[in-house]
């Protein structure tokens, strides 16, 4: 009883359909080479100085890496801020763009962060308490402090919040100049 073969048909991205080969027949010669269709993968990279970044493969970013990707929190004034006496935990991460449960790490790492909680355990933040971390979120991410050195600078710099208070208005003076000058 002679063997029997089955033969598949593996060109997919040809045109025009080829005869299958059979084991009793001889093999046709491929003379020609048929180009595949090149696709192309477009990423997001951060942008340092108006040039992509190269991806590393392992480790760490670097730090002028992180200023690319970081993201300003968007927390409103003081007068819209204070409208609400007090906002959820999901209201708090999304304004500063965080995960929920970095926000409940950094309850348990500093002291000044004392939010409510109702019957049911969950977190209720204050302004005062919003404004505390805005101030922790500008120690950690964009000045680049350790946890513990955030928790030294807090607890030996006493006038920490008028010092954060004074860096927010000149970055708010800085950000009006520069929109200006855009629109000279």
């Amino acid at each position: 009883m002679p063997l029997k073969q089955s033969s598949f048909n593996f060109d997919f991205f040809a045109e025009e359909p080829r005869e299958e080969v059979s084991v009793m027949q001889e093999p046709a010669v491929v003379t020609e080479v048929q180009e595949l269709p090149v696709v192309a993968v477009i990423e997001k990279r951060p942008v340092v100085n108006n040039e992509p970044v190269k991806k590393s493969s392992r480790g760490r970013m670097k730090l002028s890496e992180m200023d690319a990707v970081v993201d300003q929190p968007e927390i409103p004034d003081d007068d819209i801020l204070f409208e609400k006496r007090y906002y959820s935990i999901g209201a708090v991460s999304e304004m500063f763009k965080v995960n929920q449960s970095l926000i409940r790490y950094w309850e348990n790492e500093f002291d000044i962060l004392k939010p409510k909680k109702n019957g049911k355990g969950d977190r209720l933040f204050r302004p005062e308490d919003i404004k505390n971390l805005k101030m922790i979120y500008h120690l950690l991410r964009e000045r680049k402090y350790t946890i513990e050195g955030a928790k030294d600078f807090l607890r030996k710099n006493k006038k920490a919040d008028q010092k954060f208070q004074a860096i927010e208005s000149l970055k708010n003076l800085k950000s009006f100049l520069y929109e200006l000058k855009a629109n000279l």
